[in-house]
């Protein structure tokens, strides 16, 4: 992913494709499950499942993927209401439709160049508006996560760098 430990003094990857201690010095587990939001200092998460949290019975139905390769057009807006067939983007001159009635929960940014299967956004069926502009329970847990990495890796950085200033005086 050309993420690497030396970019920064501590340096934490989100969920698969990073390994602690190789890649990063902390991987946060994004998988949804008792270890979400869970820090791993040596070793790698679970792996992809490539199959998004269940909601109201959807889960990979929910998804928008681009039909083929191409610059992504917004046409709505993320918390716009839609119906099944709806347009949501274009990709190229190819009208991208909704999977199913809900809310615009997510889009890629707008003028993004993406692959042909590329996930470019999601429809949240419950159709709730305000759930597109408050945190999620899965971004607190892994932001739980994140936050405690960095309290206990700055913390140790401090201390190596501390003990070689006094060992240097």
């Amino acid at each position: 992913m050309g993420t690497f430990k030396e970019m920064a003094p501590v340096v934490i990857g989100l969920g698969p494709g990073f390994e602690a201690g190789i890649d990063v010095h902390a991987v946060i587990e994004t998988n949804r499950g008792h270890n979400l939001g869970r820090v791993i200092y040596s070793g790698k998460p679970e792996a992809n499942t490539g199959s998004p949290g269940n909601i109201m019975g959807y889960t990979r139905e929910r998804v928008v993927r681009s039909p083929h390769e191409g610059v992504v057009e917004h046409v709505v807006d993320i918390g716009a209401i839609v119906k099944k067939g709806d347009p949501l983007c274009k990709v190229g001159e190819t009208l991208v439709p909704s999977p199913l009635d809900g809310v615009v929960r997510g889009l890629i940014e707008n003028n993004t160049k993406v692959p042909k299967d590329f996930k470019i956004g999601d429809v949240d069926p419950r159709g709730v508006v305000e759930s597109c502009y408050r945190v999620s329970d899965k971004a607190r847990a892994i932001a739980g996560g994140v936050l405690e990495a960095c309290c206990i890796l700055v913390v140790e950085d401090w201390k190596n760098r501390r003990l070689e200033e006094i060992c240097n005086s």
